[in-house]
């Protein structure tokens, strides 16, 4: 006496309500996800490898002259600077690809972001450092 109680929908109502959600390039969306963790993860090797050099140079002689560390920590600051921002700015471009993919206004627009932020703080690096080079020097 349990029947089930299914309501009568069309199978081709569904097909199409599944087919109307899949975003239309299925290959830009997964290369998009492996090119975010590739950018993530070169990120944060190049940040781990200017952070290692520091040290190194640090270490190399046993004495550290105060000048010449200023200016080797700001080259790496910028270095270490640029490199987020690029990275920043990269993933925005896989996010905008993705969004663009996808047909997605907000992730369009959190690419657009993340592109233009990522810009800014290269820009940053680029110019700010120097200057901080020259007031410690």
């Amino acid at each position: 006496m349990n029947e089930l109680n299914i309501s009568a929908v069309d199978a081709t109502a569904m097909e199409t309500a599944a087919t109307a959600s899949a975003p239309k390039h299925k290959w830009l969306s997964k290369l998009t996800r492996g090119a975010k963790k590739a950018t993530m993860f070169c990120t944060i090797a190049g940040v781990m490898a200017s952070t290692c050099v520091t040290q190194a140079f640090a270490a190399g002689t046993g004495a550290v002259d105060t000048s010449s560390f200023i200016s080797t920590a700001c080259t790496v600051l910028k270095s270490v600077i640029c490199l987020i921002g690029a990275g920043v700015g990269v993933w925005g471009v896989v996010n905008l690809l993705e969004g663009y993919g996808q047909d997605n206004p907000a992730s369009k627009s959190q690419g657009m972001k993340q592109l233009m932020a990522g810009g800014g703080v290269a820009l940053i690096g680029i110019t700010l450092v120097p200057l901080l080079s020259g007031l410690f020097g």
